[in-house]
């Protein structure tokens, strides 16, 4: 709101975003360019290198009518943008309008991951626990959508996802018949403390990236879930 803004002579956006459409910052972001334009306030958005690189794009974009907050703009689920590059984007293509400046960024090549910067990891939020956790999410945040577990209340969320009625060793065994590449699924049982199926043991597999440079999270997120309901149609249930 405009009393909530009436002091600030600038906006500084400082956000490190972790390269997948689904993710509360870039949008957390975008709503303060929306105020920014009504109220005529500057913004400058510190650009950030994108963990995962900045040369891969992946999966399909978002499909009109099923916008939510963390879903506003028709982008694909692996974007391979920055987040300054994300703020200009959604700030001129998508007529949002705001005084806009990106402090860029420098030395940063499409090319690299978080680790090849130099920078130290730290968490961008509790559940993106390291580097591994973001190379996987693209795919696995799809697990948000369905009843199985993506790994939250474990320390190694969206790399260890499962179900109570799954069966680890065949549940691994028919993921590696696939032969995605770039991955390997171990066979993995698993307790999460908190969130969906809390204090219940739960079958499935951790995700092994075994080359990155090949491995395709977002394929490698939708053969997982089909897996899943092949192995149970019963049980496995989209969120409502």
């Amino acid at each position: 709101t405009l009393e909530m803004l009436r002091d600030i002579d600038t906006l500084v956006i400082d956000l490190q975003d972790i390269g997948a459409r689904i993710y509360t910052y870039i949008y957390t972001m975008a709503n303060c360019l929306r105020a920014a334009a009504r109220h005529r306030i500057p913004v400058i958005v510190c650009d950030r290198p994108n963990p995962i690189g900045g040369s891969e794009v992946e999966g399909a974009c978002l499909v009109a009518g099923f916008e939510s907050f963390v879903g506003q703009f028709p982008i694909p689920m692996r974007h391979g943008m920055t987040i300054g590059e994300l703020a200009s984007f959604f700030n001129e293509h998508f007529a949002i309008g705001a005084p806009l400046e990106i402090a860029s960024i420098e030395r940063w090549h499409r090319y690299m991951y978080a680790d090849d910067t130099g920078l130290p990891w730290v968490m961008p939020s509790p559940n993106m626990p390291t580097l591994d956790t973001a190379v996987v999410y693209p795919g696995t945040v799809l697990f948000e959508g369905t009843n199985l577990s993506e790994g939250r209340g474990t320390t190694r969320p969206f790399e260890l996802v499962g179900a109570p009625w799954i069966d680890a060793e065949r549940f691994a065994e028919a993921m590696n018949a696939l032969d995605l590449p770039g991955v390997y699924f171990r066979p993995a049982v698993f307790e999460p403390t908190f969130q969906k199926h809390a204090q219940r043991t739960c079958g499935g597999c951790q995700i092994h990236v075994t080359d990155r440079s090949t491995f395709r999270p977002v394929i490698t997120g939708v053969a997982l879930i089909q897996t899943f309901r092949r192995f149970d149609r019963s049980k496995f249930a989209w969120r409502q």
